[in-house]
C-alpha cells in the first residue's frame, strides 16, 4: 500500500522503516526527519563518542552530522544502506573536530609515538567480567592518536571497507590500511599490558593475604 503521495505510509505498530523514513524526509516530511532522528540517534552518538573518546566532543559530533544530512539528503541516492551514509558523514564530522582541535591545541601525535597508559591504577576485583573487558578495550581506543583509532573503529566495529575510509579520511587506502595495521598493534600492546599489569597485583594482593 502506498500514501496519496505514491510513498510507503510509516509503520506505527514496529520501529519504522529507515527506506521509508528516508523517502518522506526528502520530500520535506519533517516528522519523517525527526523519526529518522529519533531511532539513529543512539547509534550515532556511540559511534561519535568511539572516534572522539568524551562525551562533549561527541555531542558536538551528533548535532553537526544531522545538520549535514539535513542539508544534503536530497542528494542521498540509495546506493548504500542509509545507516552507512550516516556512519561515513559521523566519521567526517569527527574527523573535522579533532583534526581542528589538534591545530589549536598542539601538534598531531606522530603516528609511531609511544602511548602513555593514562588509567594505571585500576583495581583487578572490577575487571572480572565482560562489561570489564568492554572498559579496558574502550580506555585502550581512548589511548591511540585520533587518526589511528577512526580507523579501527570504522574498520573493525562498523565494517566499513578500505575504499569507504580513505574517500572519507583523504587518504589512500593503502595508507588506511597501514593506519590500521598499527591501531591493532597498538591495542593488542596496550591491552597486553593492562592483563600483566592486573595479574601482577593480583599476585601480590594474593601473597600480601598469605602473610597476614
Amino acid at each position: 500500500m502506498t500514501t496519496a503521495s505514491g510513498h510507503r505510509p510509516i509503520r506505527s505498530d514496529s520501529r519504522p522503516d529507515l527506506d521509508v523514513l528516508v523517502e518522506h524526509a526528502k520530500d520535506g516530511d519533517h516528522r519523517a526527519f525527526e523519526t529518522l532522528v529519533r531511532e539513529t540517534y543512539a547509534d550515532t552518538y556511540t559511534l561519535a563518542f568511539r572516534l572522539t573518546g568524551n562525551d562533549e566532543d561527541a555531542r558536538d559530533v551528533v548535532q553537526e552530522t544531522y545538520l549535514r544530512v539535513h542539508r544534503s539528503l536530497v542528494r542521498f541516492r540509495g546506493d548504500s544502506q542509509f545507516s552507512t551514509w550516516l556512519y561515513r558523514i559521523t566519521a567526517n564530522c569527527a574527523s573535522t573536530l579533532l583534526g581542528r582541535r589538534s591545530r589549536h591545541a598542539h601538534d598531531p601525535l606522530p603516528e609511531d609515538a609511544a602511548i602513555i597508559d593514562e588509567h594505571p591504577n585500576v583495581d583487578p576485583e572490577h575487571r572480572a567480567d565482560v562489561g570489564d573487558l568492554r572498559s579496558q578495550l574502550t580506555e585502550a581506543l581512548r589511548s591511540l592518536p585520533p587518526k589511528l583509532r577512526t580507523v579501527v573503529v570504522l574498520r573493525d566495529i562498523y565494517d566499513l571497507p578500505h575504499e569507504a575510509i580513505a574517500e572519507e579520511l583523504g587518504i589512500t587506502e593503502s595508507a588506511a590500511k597501514v593506519r590500521l595495521h598499527r591501531a591493532r598493534k597498538r591495542l593488542r600492546e596496550r591491552l597486553s599490558r593492562t592483563t600483566d599489569m592486573e595479574q601482577d597485583r593480583c599476585e601480590q594482593t594474593v601473597e600480601g593475604r598469605r602473610a597476614v
